[in-house]
C-alpha cells in the first residue's frame, strides 16, 4: 500500500539554507547545502526556525481553523450549500471531510519538520557549533512540535506520534498506531518544559520565548485539569510583566500595525504577499461582509456570527463591535466606492453596516444572520482609507494565544472544578479580561461564568469547541443543543448523538486510514 502524502510531506526539509537579512519571515532557498557548511551563525539557524511560525500553518488558518473551533462550536454560521463546511454546522462529519484533511496535513508537517531540524541541529551542536544560538533554536522546534501535537490530540483524541519522520519514510513501515490521549498530552508537557528550559527571556516580538512555553503549557495543564500546575504557569506569567492588555480590544484584529503587541503570546506570523501561497492571512475574505468589497479587497463572507453568537453578549461589552458587525457599526475611515451613485453617496462618510438599505447598489448588507465577523477583517484597501490589501490577502497575524488566555485561565486554575469561587487573586485575573471589555467586575465567578467570559472573549479566534469539548459529552450536548445555528427567518437547533467523551473526537481523515489502517486500530500506550 502507498503511503499518504502526509508522510512525504513530513521529510521534505530535512536541511535548508535560510536568507534572514529582511525578516524571519523570509522564504528558506532550498540549495542543499549541508549541515558541513552551513548553519554556522545564529542568523542561519534562526532561520531555519523561522519558517515554523508563518506559511506551513496556512492549511489550518484559513479554514479548517473556522470549522472546527467555531462553526462546530456555534459560534460561526455558514450556509447549508456549502458542502465543506456545512457538516460542521450541523455535526454530521465524515472522514471525507476535506477540512479535517488540511488540518491533520498541516500539523503533521509542521511536528515533521521540527523533528527533522531537532535532529540536524543536536548533530550541528555535537559538531562543535555553539549551543549559544542552536540550543534556543532547538527550544523553538520542541515549542512548535508540542503545539500541534496539542491540537491534533484534542481534535481526534487517540492519535500517533511521529519523532522521527524521515525513519518512518526510510523504513518503509507505516503502520504507525495511534497512542492513548493521555500519553500524548504527557508528551506536549515534555516538550514544552525543552522549551522552557533553552528558550530565552525575551527576544524580538513575534519570536517565542520561554514565557510562551509556559503560557501554553498552563493551558495544556488546565485541559487535563491538572489545576495546581496550570495555576502555577500561568501565574509565572502574570508575574513577569511580559505581557498586557490591550486598552482597546478591537484593535487587535483589525489592523496588521498591532501585530506582534504586547498582548500576543504566540501568532502565526503573516506578511502581506499573494506568492508563496499562505504568506499572507485569508481571513478577511471568508469573513468581510460583501458591501465591502472593493478593487483591491475581496469580500465573500463563507463565515458569519450564528445568531446565538449574537446574543451572547452582555449589554455594554466593548468586544462586540471588535468581534461582530451587526447594523449600525460603522467605520468612518473606511470610504469603499464601487462607482454606483447610491452606494458610493451613502459610504461617503465612511463605511456604514446597514441592514435596513436595499442590498446591493444602495450598500445594504442582509445576509442570513444580518451579521458578519469583524475580526481579522482590516478594510477595502489603501485606496479607501484601510491598509494595504490584496485581493484575499491582508498581514495580519493569526494569533493562537494571547495574554488574557493566561488571565482566565489562571483564575480557572484557581476555581479548580470547584462551584464558585470569591478568591481575591482569581477575581484580580478575571476582572481584568472583563474592564477591558468595559463591564462591571464580579465579586464571584463559577465554571459557568468562565466559560461565558472565554466564548466572548475569544469568539472566531478558533478556541471555543475545544472549552465545549472539554466541559464533558453531558455537559457539552446541553450547550450545543441549546445554540440556535439557524437564520433570521427560520431557526435550527440540533441535538449531538453523544454518548461518552470519545464521540467528540472527530473522525480520522479516509486518506489517512487508508495508507495507515492502524489508525482505525484501538489506541495503545506510549510510555
Amino acid at each position: 500500500m502507498k503511503p499518504s502524502k502526509l508522510i512525504y510531506a513530513l521529510c521534505i526539509p530535512a536541511v535548508m539554507a535560510v536568507s534572514c537579512k529582511k525578516s524571519f519571515l523570509d522564504r528558506p532557498a532550498l540549495d542543499g547545502t549541508t549541515l558541513s557548511n552551513y548553519y554556522n551563525t545564529a542568523s542561519e539557524v534562526r532561520g531555519l526556525t523561522a519558517t515554523l511560525y508563518g506559511i506551513p500553518w496556512s492549511g489550518y488558518d484559513n479554514r479548517a481553523m473556522d470549522c472546527i473551533g467555531d462553526v462546530m462550536a456555534g459560534n460561526s454560521y455558514t450556509g447549508d450549500g456549502n458542502a465543506d463546511d456545512a457538516p460542521f454546522k450541523n455535526l454530521t462529519l465524515t472522514s471525507g471531510s476535506a477540512r479535517l484533511a488540511e488540518a491533520w496535513k498541516v500539523f503533521y508537517k509542521i511536528g515533521g519538520w521540527s523533528s527533522e531540524y531537532i535532529k540536524a541541529l543536536e548533530q550541528k551542536k555535537a559538531s562543535g557549533t555553539s549551543a549559544s544560538f542552536i540550543d534556543p533554536a532547538i527550544a523553538e522546534c520542541h515549542f512548535m512540535r508540542a503545539t500541534v501535537y496539542f491540537y491534533i490530540t484534542r481534535i481526534w483524541g487517540h492519535v500517533p506520534i511521529v519523532t522521527d519522520p524521515a525513519g518512518v519514510a526510510l523504513s518503509g513501515n507505516f503502520k504507525i498506531p495511534r497512542y492513548l490521549k493521555g500519553d500524548v498530552l504527557k508528551f506536549v508537557i515534555e516538550e514544552l518544559k525543552i522549551a522552557e528550559k533553552d528558550l530565552p527571556e525575551s527576544d524580538v516580538p513575534g519570536r517565542l520565548t520561554k514565557y510562551a512555553a509556559k503560557a501554553m503549557m498552563a493551558k495544556v495543564y488546565l485541559y487535563m485539569k491538572d489545576y495546581d500546575n496550570a495555576r502555577v504557569k500561568a501565574k509565572e506569567v502574570i508575574d513577569s510583566k511580559k505581557y498586557t492588555l490591550l486598552d482597546n480590544y478591537g484593535s487587535l484584529f483589525n489592523s496588521s500595525a498591532n501585530n506582534n503587541s504586547t498582548e500576543s503570546i504566540f501568532a502565526i506570523q503573516k506578511k502581506l504577499a499573494t506568492n508563496p501561497w499562505g504568506t499572507g492571512s485569508q481571513k478577511q475574505p471568508d469573513r468581510g461582509p460583501g458591501n465591502l468589497q472593493t478593487t483591491e479587497a475581496s469580500m465573500w463572507e463563507l463565515y458569519a456570527p450564528t445568531i446565538d453568537m449574537r446574543d451572547a453578549y452582555e449589554s455594554g461589552d466593548l468586544r462586540k463591535s471588535g468581534s461582530i458587525m451587526t447594523h449600525g457599526w460603522s467605520h468612518p475611515a473606511w470610504k469603499p466606492k464601487t462607482g454606483t451613485a447610491d452606494y458610493d453617496n451613502f459610504m461617503a462618510n465612511g463605511y456604514k453596516y446597514d441592514t435596513l438599505q436595499p442590498a446591493g447598489g444602495a450598500g445594504g448588507q442582509k445576509n442570513d444572520t444580518r451579521s458578519n465577523i469583524a475580526k481579522y477583517v482590516v478594510g477595502p484597501g489603501a485606496s479607501y482609507g484601510g491598509e494595504p490589501v490584496l485581493g484575499m490577502n491582508t498581514g495580519i497575524n493569526t494569533m493562537l494565544l494571547r495574554y488574557s488566555d493566561v488571565l482566565l485561565i489562571y483564575a480557572e486554575a484557581i476555581l479548580a472544578g470547584a462551584a464558585s469561587t470569591s478568591n481575591s487573586d482569581a477575581l484580580a485575573a478575571f476582572n481584568e479580561v472583563r474592564e477591558r471589555a468595559g463591564l462591571q467586575p464580579k465579586s464571584a465567578i463559577t465554571n459557568d461564568d468562565i466559560l461565558h467570559e472565554r466564548r466572548v472573549e475569544f469568539a472566531f479566534e478558533g478556541d471555543y469547541w475545544f472549552d465545549i469539548k472539554r466541559q464533558g459529552y453531558v455537559k457539552a450536548k446541553a450547550l450545543i443543543q441549546a445554540q440556535n445555528r439557524g437564520t433570521m427567518e427560520f431557526s435550527k437547533y440540533i441535538t449531538p448523538a453523544y454518548a461518552k467523551d470519545d464521540d467528540m473526537d472527530l473522525p480520522v481523515p479516509a486518506t489517512e486510514a487508508l495508507a495507515n489502517p492502524a489508525l482505525l486500530e484501538a489506541p495503545v500506550p506510549y510510555y
